[in-house]
Protein backbone atom coordinates (compact mmCIF):
# COMPACT_ATOMS: atom_id res chain seq x y z
CA UNK A 1 0.00 0.00 0.00
CA UNK A 2 3.03 2.87 0.70
CA UNK A 3 4.58 1.48 -2.33
CA UNK A 4 1.74 2.82 -4.07
CA UNK A 5 1.72 5.83 -2.30
CA UNK A 6 5.04 6.50 -3.07
CA UNK A 7 4.57 5.80 -6.80
CA UNK A 8 1.45 8.23 -6.69
CA UNK A 9 3.97 10.87 -4.88
CA UNK A 10 6.34 10.10 -7.40
CA UNK A 11 4.14 10.30 -10.53
CA UNK A 12 2.83 13.82 -9.07
CA UNK A 13 6.09 15.37 -8.80
CA UNK A 14 7.35 14.33 -12.22
CA UNK A 15 4.04 15.56 -13.95
CA UNK A 16 4.60 19.18 -11.69
CA UNK A 17 8.35 19.07 -12.98
CA UNK A 18 7.55 18.48 -16.73
CA UNK A 19 4.70 21.34 -16.59
CA UNK A 20 7.45 23.51 -15.01
CA UNK A 21 9.76 22.81 -17.87
CA UNK A 22 7.41 23.13 -20.69
CA UNK A 23 6.22 26.32 -19.14
CA UNK A 24 9.65 28.01 -18.97
CA UNK A 25 10.58 26.41 -22.56
CA UNK A 26 8.01 27.68 -24.02
CA UNK A 27 6.26 30.98 -22.85
CA UNK A 28 8.36 33.83 -24.24
CA UNK A 29 7.61 32.19 -27.62
CA UNK A 30 4.02 31.40 -27.20
CA UNK A 31 3.71 35.05 -26.02
CA UNK A 32 5.37 36.86 -28.85
CA UNK A 33 3.20 34.41 -31.20
CA UNK A 34 0.13 35.74 -29.37
CA UNK A 35 0.81 39.47 -29.02
CA UNK A 36 1.04 39.09 -33.00
CA UNK A 37 -2.55 38.41 -33.27
CA UNK A 38 -4.50 40.29 -30.23
CA UNK A 39 -5.06 43.98 -29.56
CA UNK A 40 -3.66 44.41 -26.53
CA UNK A 41 -0.93 43.10 -24.03
CA UNK A 42 -3.11 42.45 -21.23
CA UNK A 43 -5.13 40.26 -23.75
CA UNK A 44 -2.23 38.47 -24.47
CA UNK A 45 -1.09 37.70 -21.02
CA UNK A 46 -4.79 37.14 -20.75
CA UNK A 47 -5.33 33.59 -23.24
CA UNK A 48 -0.94 33.07 -22.27
CA UNK A 49 -2.53 32.09 -18.57
CA UNK A 50 -5.51 30.48 -20.35
CA UNK A 51 -3.34 28.25 -22.44
CA UNK A 52 -0.61 27.15 -19.48
CA UNK A 53 -4.19 26.74 -17.46
CA UNK A 54 -5.51 23.97 -19.58
CA UNK A 55 -1.71 22.36 -20.05
CA UNK A 56 -1.57 22.10 -16.51
CA UNK A 57 -5.11 20.87 -16.12
CA UNK A 58 -5.07 18.46 -18.78
CA UNK A 59 -5.81 14.80 -18.23
CA UNK A 60 -4.59 13.19 -21.51
CA UNK A 61 -1.01 12.43 -22.26
CA UNK A 62 0.41 15.25 -24.38
CA UNK A 63 3.13 13.82 -26.88
CA UNK A 64 3.86 17.45 -28.95
CA UNK A 65 3.83 20.02 -25.48
CA UNK A 66 4.66 22.81 -28.46
CA UNK A 67 2.34 21.58 -31.28
CA UNK A 68 -0.11 21.58 -28.97
CA UNK A 69 0.40 24.61 -27.04
CA UNK A 70 0.40 26.93 -30.20
CA UNK A 71 -2.97 24.75 -31.25
CA UNK A 72 -4.83 25.91 -28.26
CA UNK A 73 -3.22 29.45 -28.60
CA UNK A 74 -4.51 29.73 -31.97
CA UNK A 75 -7.98 28.31 -30.43
CA UNK A 76 -8.03 31.16 -27.36
CA UNK A 77 -7.44 33.51 -30.13
CA UNK A 78 -10.36 32.67 -32.62
CA UNK A 79 -12.70 32.34 -29.36
CA UNK A 80 -11.89 36.42 -28.36
CA UNK A 81 -12.50 37.28 -31.84
CA UNK A 82 -15.54 35.40 -32.22
CA UNK A 83 -16.77 37.22 -28.80
CA UNK A 84 -16.12 40.57 -30.94
CA UNK A 85 -18.26 39.07 -33.44
CA UNK A 86 -15.84 39.88 -36.51
CA UNK A 87 -14.55 37.77 -38.70
CA UNK A 88 -10.80 36.87 -38.39
CA UNK A 89 -8.87 39.58 -39.96
CA UNK A 90 -6.66 37.14 -41.08
CA UNK A 91 -9.23 34.54 -42.88
CA UNK A 92 -10.89 37.47 -44.59
CA UNK A 93 -7.63 39.75 -45.62
CA UNK A 94 -4.84 37.44 -45.27
CA UNK A 95 -1.48 37.54 -44.00
CA UNK A 96 1.90 37.54 -45.67
CA UNK A 97 5.01 36.97 -44.18
CA UNK A 98 6.45 39.59 -47.05
CA UNK A 99 4.07 42.55 -46.37
CA UNK A 100 5.57 45.87 -45.84
CA UNK A 101 2.19 47.34 -45.05
CA UNK A 102 1.82 48.96 -41.53
CA UNK A 103 -1.85 48.96 -41.57
CA UNK A 104 -3.77 46.17 -39.34
CA UNK A 105 -6.80 45.37 -39.52
CA UNK A 106 -7.45 44.04 -36.10
CA UNK A 107 -6.18 46.94 -34.33
CA UNK A 108 -8.92 49.12 -36.69
CA UNK A 109 -11.14 46.80 -35.91
CA UNK A 110 -11.17 46.22 -32.56
CA UNK A 111 -10.10 50.03 -31.01
CA UNK A 112 -11.38 51.03 -27.94
CA UNK A 113 -11.22 54.08 -28.98
CA UNK A 114 -13.94 54.87 -31.27
CA UNK A 115 -13.27 57.88 -33.42
CA UNK A 116 -15.00 59.19 -36.73
CA UNK A 117 -12.06 57.44 -38.95
CA UNK A 118 -12.13 53.96 -37.44
CA UNK A 119 -16.60 54.15 -37.21
CA UNK A 120 -16.47 54.95 -40.97
CA UNK A 121 -13.78 52.35 -41.91
CA UNK A 122 -15.36 49.64 -40.37
CA UNK A 123 -19.10 50.56 -41.48
CA UNK A 124 -17.38 50.56 -44.88
CA UNK A 125 -15.89 47.16 -44.23
CA UNK A 126 -19.08 45.43 -43.07
CA UNK A 127 -20.89 46.92 -45.98
CA UNK A 128 -18.18 45.25 -48.29
CA UNK A 129 -18.06 42.06 -46.33
CA UNK A 130 -22.15 41.73 -46.36
CA UNK A 131 -21.98 42.69 -50.21
CA UNK A 132 -19.33 39.74 -51.01
CA UNK A 133 -21.29 37.33 -48.63
CA UNK A 134 -24.20 38.02 -50.85
CA UNK A 135 -22.14 37.05 -54.18
CA UNK A 136 -21.52 33.88 -52.01
CA UNK A 137 -23.24 30.45 -53.23
CA UNK A 138 -25.79 29.73 -49.93
CA UNK A 139 -24.16 26.83 -48.77
CA UNK A 140 -21.14 28.71 -48.66
CA UNK A 141 -22.46 31.68 -46.84
CA UNK A 142 -24.12 30.17 -44.66
CA UNK A 143 -21.36 27.85 -43.36
CA UNK A 144 -18.90 31.06 -43.13
CA UNK A 145 -21.58 33.20 -41.14
CA UNK A 146 -22.21 30.43 -39.13
CA UNK A 147 -18.96 29.44 -37.80
CA UNK A 148 -17.05 32.54 -38.43
CA UNK A 149 -19.91 35.18 -36.91
CA UNK A 150 -21.92 33.30 -34.49
CA UNK A 151 -19.03 31.08 -33.21
CA UNK A 152 -20.71 27.93 -33.83
CA UNK A 153 -18.53 25.28 -33.96
CA UNK A 154 -18.07 23.11 -37.18
CA UNK A 155 -19.48 19.50 -35.68
CA UNK A 156 -22.53 21.61 -34.17
CA UNK A 157 -23.71 23.01 -37.62
CA UNK A 158 -22.90 19.42 -38.95
CA UNK A 159 -25.33 17.47 -36.46
CA UNK A 160 -27.65 20.70 -37.98
CA UNK A 161 -28.01 20.36 -41.10
CA UNK A 162 -26.35 16.83 -41.52
CA UNK A 163 -23.89 17.66 -44.10
CA UNK A 164 -20.50 16.10 -43.28
CA UNK A 165 -17.78 17.71 -41.61
CA UNK A 166 -15.25 17.74 -44.66
CA UNK A 167 -18.00 19.14 -46.55
CA UNK A 168 -18.36 21.76 -44.11
CA UNK A 169 -14.59 23.16 -43.73
CA UNK A 170 -14.31 22.76 -47.69
CA UNK A 171 -17.42 25.13 -48.03
CA UNK A 172 -15.94 27.92 -45.52
CA UNK A 173 -12.47 27.96 -47.11
CA UNK A 174 -13.84 28.46 -50.63
CA UNK A 175 -16.38 31.33 -49.02
CA UNK A 176 -13.05 32.92 -47.45
CA UNK A 177 -11.11 32.58 -50.81
CA UNK A 178 -13.30 34.33 -52.27
CA UNK A 179 -13.70 37.03 -49.38
CA UNK A 180 -10.42 37.14 -49.72
CA UNK A 181 -10.12 38.19 -53.40
CA UNK A 182 -13.38 40.08 -52.88
CA UNK A 183 -12.21 42.45 -50.11
CA UNK A 184 -8.42 42.75 -51.46
CA UNK A 185 -9.85 45.87 -53.30
CA UNK A 186 -11.27 47.62 -50.64
CA UNK A 187 -7.77 46.72 -48.90
CA UNK A 188 -6.05 48.39 -51.37
CA UNK A 189 -7.90 51.74 -51.42
CA UNK A 190 -7.51 51.82 -47.73
CA UNK A 191 -3.72 51.27 -48.21
CA UNK A 192 -3.53 53.83 -50.76
CA UNK A 193 -5.83 56.54 -49.70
Amino acid sequence: MEDAFNIATQMAAERTNNITQVIKAYSRRLLGFIRQRVSGNEDAEDILQDVFYQFAGSTEPIEQAGSWLFTVARNKITDKYRKHKLPLADDVFGTSETDDESFDWKEMFLAADANPETDYLRNLFWEELQLALDELPAEQRDVFVQNEIDGIAFKDIAAQTGVSLATLISRKRYAVLHLRERLQVLKNELLNY
